[in-house]
């Protein structure tokens, strides 16, 4: 069954906001949920995933290696950080009174959850420090932010056409890419003969010019977007990193505008909110993630909600975040007997709402692809093999330079590996990652 988009909501007085389905409001308050059949586990003794990690290793099983065997350090691009401190503000606001929840109070919650982002990670105010460097040809040295100069910022001359100024998940599909003539500087280039890209088939930037993080045309178009470059025309260096941070505040308002377009939470008590729920599967495997919101009608229906802070997807990026909220719909199955009424994913930026609503059977399946899924990983762990996958979503990739298709070598594979660093992080999926919203997502 496909998502279907939904309408906005009916404003409050209308006598059909009484009536939406699966939605809990503040008069009626939170409603416990029923008792489950599933388990429920502090701390993982085996196998274990998250969605982020599972969705890895679908996408790149040398992704998945990097991140969960070498872990290696990502520093996250200002998109990624904007994902973070809007899903932080989204929290709060449903700790105001319900009439207090107003655009105005949302947006009045942006600086000072930025400061508290600062102060838990310091190294984040680097990334509106300097002007990020770029290398000759279709290379983009690699450090955020990616794109540079008026040349890069959102907008129809950034890339192709006005959609690739949506963030990642506008750049869905091999034929999404901009083509080079109208790629920004940076961007990436036509395939080189004898180039992964060339050999797959694939829209993803060549490794040709070498010495660079090669960048998918939606990524650089995407990080200008959250940097603010459009708004540095003529602004004094000195002056620059103040007006990156403003631009990056302002735009992180405007996400918000397109919540409110598409939600009312003064209407909305949600019963949870960035909950960590998990269970056992076939007595050898924990899921586990964390729940953006949950809302829970009178009546017990669930409704599981992600926050997204990209555009609204094409075909490909949206089955990649329904695996997320089926793995989320799982798990809730199991631990309360209830198998959730609607899946709903939030694209503020395009203000849309997708609606999925999972059956009882297809979530049966959706356990067995898990349980086949960690096997593999297993077996992958256990010989060592970890093959990277060419796609054109290596152009979001930040480890170019250690994979086998941009011409890298791996490090030495961990000679002795604690049972704990192979299971995902023991926070999966928070804020604390710094990367509620990884493009893969």
């Amino acid at each position: 069954m496909a998502a279907q988009p939904v309408s906005p909501p009916p404003q409050p007085g209308d006598p059909a906001s009484a009536s939406v389905p699966g939605q809990a409001t503040a008069a009626d308050g939170p409603v416990p949920a029923p008792a489950g059949r599933g388990r429920r586990m502090a701390t993982p003794s085996g196998p274990s995933l998250s969605p982020s990690r599972a969705a890895d290793f679908k996408t790149c099983p040398l992704l998945f290696r990097f991140r969960t065997v070498d872990k290696l350090p990502e520093t996250p691009s200002a998109d990624q950080v904007r994902g973070t401190l809007i899903h932080a503000v989204l929290e709060r606001l449903f700790d105001l009174p319900a009439a207090g929840r107003t655009p105005e109070a949302a947006a009045a919650l942006v600086a000072p959850e930025w400061e508290k982002l600062v102060a838990q990670e310091p190294e984040l105010a680097s990334l509106f420090a300097a002007e990020p460097p770029v290398t000759a040809g279709t290379s983009v040295a690699a450090g955020p932010p990616v794109a540079a100069g008026p040349s890069a910022a959102a907008g129809p001359s950034a890339a192709a056409g006005p959609s690739a100024a949506a963030g990642p998940s506008a750049a869905a599909g091999p034929s999404g890419a901009a083509a080079p003539s109208s790629a920004p500087a940076g961007a990436g280039g036509p395939a080189v003969p004898g180039s992964p890209a060339a050999r797959t088939g694939d829209a993803r930037p060549s490794p040709a010019a070498g010495g660079g993080l090669m960048r998918d045309p939606a990524a650089v178009a995407a990080e200008a977007d959250a940097t603010g470059q459009a708004a540095l025309i003529d602004v004094p260096s000195g002056a620059a990193e103040a007006a990156r941070i403003a631009a990056f505040l302002s735009g992180a308002r405007d996400l918000l505008a397109g919540y409110f377009a598409v939600e009312d939470p003064r209407r909305l008590e949600p019963a949870e909110r960035e909950s960590l729920i998990s269970t056992m599967i076939g007595d050898e495997l924990l899921l586990r993630g964390y729940i953006d919101r949950l809302d829970v009608s009178p009546a017990g229906d669930l409704r599981v909600v992600d926050y997204k802070t990209g555009g609204a997807p094409r075909q490909a990026f949206e089955g990649r975040a329904l695996f997320q909220l089926k793995f989320y719909a799982l798990v809730l199955w199991r631990t309360r007997g209830v198998v959730p009424r609607a899946l709903r994913l939030l694209y503020l930026k395009d203000a849309e709402a997708l609606d999925y609503s999972p059956e009882a059977g297809e979530l049966e399946r959706f356990e067995r692809t898990l349980l086949a899924l960690s096997q593999a990983i297993e077996r992958a762990k256990r010989d060592r093999d970890f093959r990277p996958k060419p796609s054109r979503l290596c152009g979001w990739c930040s480890h170019q330079s250690l994979c086998p298709e941009f011409g890298g070598t791996p490090p030495p594979y961990p000679e002795t590996v604690p049972i704990s660093d192979l299971t995902p992080d023991a926070e999966p999926d928070r804020v604390g990652t710094l990367l509620r919203d990884d493009p893969l997502d």
